[in-house]
């Protein structure tokens, strides 16, 4: 159609306009055999997820809302005031922590001379030197060849061959070259063979096989310092999990031949799917995240890593969805449920109930600021508890009535969209509600659905983990640098130390936390080079 349209005597511009409906179509129709699909799912793919930030949802067509739609006491025309943005443009020298930082002196005066401009008064040192910022580009691995000179007696043929430089050990690949590999690929997703074709344009050839067996034979020294991340964890406050969907190779093929028995007859369906389980657990002030890859939900994985928790602590907060299958079987827990999913409820029909959803996500905007607050002015979780009592209670006092009495007197329909948001709010309301009961329970679980960006990331780029031992190796590495990125942590300079002291790290793990490596690693540098 779009060969015999290009005779016709059509402009270009619609010719164009012509080509890109007939191209958006198919793209459709190709979506619309999708059985997942839906209608939000396809607007979202074709236009863009739109942000879901209260003002911009209410500040669309249709999005105001009448004042009797609120109860007594509610103005739907205020608004806080929105933060300034953030900060945008370049950064100043001081921002550049990991560079290498060189002292240049002056050439032709120093400290104390006299001043060659009015020669009359003296030199002294200022307090701030002038900086200069230069940053160059370079191969993600960096290598260097030495040629080692090499001598023959003419007589006995015995050959002597110079020592390498100092400081130059026996592995072709040293812990930053794992480190770097890492770090690339489980923390950034970028893929084994992506990073490979951009060493080999760089001409520093290095294959995705190669790179496999450097992070796989690294994993082991670094195995110790994750057992005692997820001791850690299971003694935590407050533990965040959910799960995405993962797909690894060995796996899907064994659930598929397992459903099949030797005479080919079909046995009971057993679990086939595969999931990646995210946990961020929050203790002393410091957060440790981990990742799990295989056939277990993230409430079994969770249930792993409290089996090390001691009983005398009592069951620690959950902040979860409320997918059952999120939860710690049979072990107990204070169970919250992330706020999160409730308001994006509310925010897919505002279009079509704007007035009635104005209501909702205001006074939810409100209680997200009171949070804000209490967490600016460094409330205790004691303190932060009567915060909330005082500031966010009456509010969902307010929203449990309004409610209620939306399907109490029938003013919405049940099976509308609106109907089944205000449902899922009052089916989980005493769950959703945590914050103003227990010290410390946070309002949603948004900590760790960005956790689980890192391996939404790999799946993206990198499709799947071809084996199981694959995919716990990318679990042990997401969760150390993960971990690191939480706590403010070089988590390059962190995976190098844990290889370069792997005996000291399996013998005292606690001590190479990305929270307490820094005190540890000198004194010993100290000792073995004193030694």
């Amino acid at each position: 159609m779009i060969a015999r349209a290009r005779q016709t005597p059509l402009t270009d511009a619609e010719f164009e306009l012509l080509t890109a409906a007939l191209q958006t179509l198919g793209h459709v129709a190709q979506l619309i055999e999708d059985k997942t699909a839906t209608i939000a799912r396809l607007r979202q793919l074709l236009f863009g997820a739109a942000t879901e930030k209260t003002r911009a949802v209410l500040d669309r067509p249709g999005g105001a809302a009448p004042a009797a739609a609120h109860p007594p006491g509610h103005d739907p025309e205020r608004r806080r005031p929105e933060p300034p943005p953030g900060g945008h443009g370049r950064h100043g020298a001081e921002a550049y922590v990991g560079a290498q930082h060189i002292d240049v002196p002056h050439a032709r005066v120093k400290h104390g001379d006299r001043c060659p401009g009015c020669a009359k008064g003296k030199l002294y040192a200022q307090r701030e030197p002038g900086v200069l910022v230069r940053l160059r580009g370079q191969a993600p691995l960096a290598a260097t060849v030495y040629a080692l000179e090499k001598l023959r007696g003419n007589l006995c043929g015995e050959i002597f061959t110079a020592d390498p430089p100092p400081g130059v050990g026996p592995e072709k690949y040293d812990a930053t070259s794992a480190s770097m590999i890492a770090l690339l690929k489980y923390g950034s997703g970028v893929p084994f063979h992506r990073l490979a074709r951009l060493q080999a344009t760089l001409a520093i050839p290095l294959p995705a096989s190669t790179q496999w067996e450097i992070v796989a034979t690294a994993a082991p020294a670094a195995q110790p310092a994750l057992d005692e991340l997820i001791r850690q964890a299971a003694h935590g406050d407050v533990l965040h999990n959910d799960d995405t969907a993962m797909t690894v190779l060995s796996l899907a093929g064994a659930a598929r031949g397992a459903a099949v028995g030797a005479d080919a007859a079909p046995r009971a369906p057993e679990r086939t799917g595969i999931f990646t389980s995210g946990i961020v657990a929050t203790r002393d002030g410091h957060r440790v995240a981990l990742f799990f890859t295989g056939h277990r939900h993230a409430g079994e994985n969770l249930a792993q890593v409290l089996a090390h928790r001691a009983a005398a602590l009592g069951p620690p907060i959950q902040m979860c969805d409320a997918l059952t299958r999120n939860l710690p079987k049979p072990l107990a827990v204070i169970l919250g449920h992330c706020l999160a999913p409730a308001r994006r409820k509310f925010v897919e029909v505002t279009p079509s109930f704007p007035a009635e959803c104005r209501y909702v996500l205001e006074t939810l905007r409100d209680v997200y600021h009171h949070d804000a607050q209490a967490r600016q002015d460094g409330l205790a979780p004691g303190a932060r508890l009567a915060w909330h009592q005082t500031q966010s209670g009456p509010l969902m006092e307010r929203l449990h009535a309004w409610l209620t009495a939306q399907i109490a007197e029938h003013r919405v329909e049940p099976h509308s969209g609106l109907g089944q948001a205000i449902a899922y709010v009052l089916k989980h309301w005493t769950p959703l509600t945590l914050f103003l009961r227990q010290p410390g329970a946070p309002l949603d679980n948004n900590v760790v659905e960005r956790a689980l960006k890192k391996a939404i990331v790999h799946r993206k780029n990198a499709l799947f983990y071809k084996t199981a031992h694959g995919a716990q190796v990318g679990d042990l590495f997401m969760s150390l640098i993960h971990t690191c990125e939480l706590e403010g942590v070089n988590a390059f300079e962190y995976l190098v130390a844990l290889q370069q002291h792997a005996d000291a790290v399996k013998q005292t793990p606690g001590a190479w936390l990305p929270w307490t490596y820094r005190t540890t690693r000198p004194p010993l540098e100290a000792a073995i080079d004193s030694g």
